[in-house]
C-alpha cells in the first residue's frame, strides 16, 4: 500500500497544469507603438487619411490583424497634439522588417503618394517609435470587451519607469509572478496588453493598457483596485518597494477607424 501511495505521489509531482504548459509554449508578441506629433487641424486630417486609407490596410495585409489608433482626450487643448498607433506582431522579425515589406507593397506605396508631397508642409511635426515585448504571463494582446459608444470609451496607457534595471525588473516581476496582472483580470479592467519597452527614449520602463466604457467606469475600477485586499497585501511587501521612479498616464479615445 505504501509503495502504491509513493508511486501515486511521484506521478502527481510530474503532472503539469495544461494552462501552464500553454502559457510557456506561447511566445510573447511584439508591439510597435508609434506616436505622431502635430499642431494643426490640417495635419490631423492628413494623418487620419493616411492611417485609415493606407497604413492600417497595409498592416492588415502583412498580418498585423488588430491595430489600435488613439488620440489623447486632452488633444483639443494641447499645443503638442498626438496620435498613437499600436501594432502587434507575432515575431520580432515581422516588426523589424516592416519598413522593407511596406515598400514592397504596391497598394501601400501607391496610396501614400499624396501624403508627403511637400517638405514645406509636412503632415506631422515629428514621429517616434517604441518597441515592446509582451510580458511572459500576458503573451498576447486581448481585444477589450466594450459595448458603449467609441466617443465615450477611455483607454488608459500607463508607463512605469524604474530608477535602475534592478528596480525595473522587480516591477516586471511584481506584475507577473507577484500577481498584479491577476488583480487587474479579476477586477475586470479589460486589459489590452502588458509589455516591456525594449527600445525607446525612456528606459528602463514598462507599458500597459487598460480600457473602460467611460471615465466614470474607469474611476470606479481604480477605486475598487485601491481597496482590494490582495493589492494592499502585494503593494505592502518589502521586496516590492520603490520599484517605480516615474509614471506617466495617458487617457486616450479610439478613432473611428481603429480596430478596437
Amino acid at each position: 500500500m505504501k509503495n502504491a501511495t509513493y508511486l501515486l505521489l511521484l506521478l502527481l509531482s510530474f503532472m503539469v497544469n495544461p494552462a501552464d504548459v500553454s502559457a510557456k509554449k506561447k511566445s510573447p508578441e511584439f508591439y510597435q507603438v508609434t506616436v505622431y506629433h502635430f499642431t494643426s487641424g490640417e495635419q490631423e486630417r492628413q494623418l487620419d487619411n493616411y492611417l485609415k486609407d493606407a497604413y492600417l490596410p497595409a498592416l492588415h495585409r502583412l498580418g498585423s490583424a488588430h491595430v489600435g489608433v488613439f488620440k489623447p482626450i486632452a488633444n483639443d487643448t494641447a499645443v503638442d497634439k498626438l496620435i498613437y498607433v499600436i501594432a502587434p506582431f507575432k515575431k520580432a522579425d515581422q516588426l523589424f522588417s516592416l519598413g522593407d515589406r511596406l515598400q514592397k507593397d504596391a497598394a501601400f506605396t501607391s496610396s501614400t503618394q499624396s501624403f508627403d508631397t511637400s517638405y514645406r508642409k509636412p503632415p506631422f511635426s515629428r514621429m517616434e517609435n517604441m518597441v515592446l515585448r509582451a510580458f511572459s504571463l500576458a503573451p498576447a494582446m486581448k481585444l477589450p470587451k466594450l459595448t458603449g459608444p467609441r466617443s465615450e470609451r477611455v483607454y488608459e496607457l500607463r508607463s512605469y519607469e524604474g530608477a535602475t534595471e534592478r528596480f525595473y525588473r522587480n516591477k516586471v516581476q511584481m506584475f507577473n509572478q507577484g500577481g498584479e496582472i491577476d488583480i487587474f483580470s479579476r477586477l475586470d479592467f479589460n486589459p489590452v496588453f502588458y509589455a516591456e519597452v525594449i527600445a525607446g527614449s525612456r528606459m528602463p520602463n514598462l507599458m500597459y493598457m487598460t480600457s473602460f466604457e467611460n471615465r466614470a467606469d474607469r474611476d470606479a475600477h481604480w477605486k475598487s483596485f485601491s481597496a482590494d485586499e490582495q493589492w494592499k497585501k502585494l503593494s505592502a511587501m518589502p521586496e516590492y518597494q520603490h520599484n517605480v521612479s516615474r509614471s506617466e498616464i495617458k487617457f486616450l479615445r479610439p478613432t473611428e477607424y481603429s480596430d478596437y
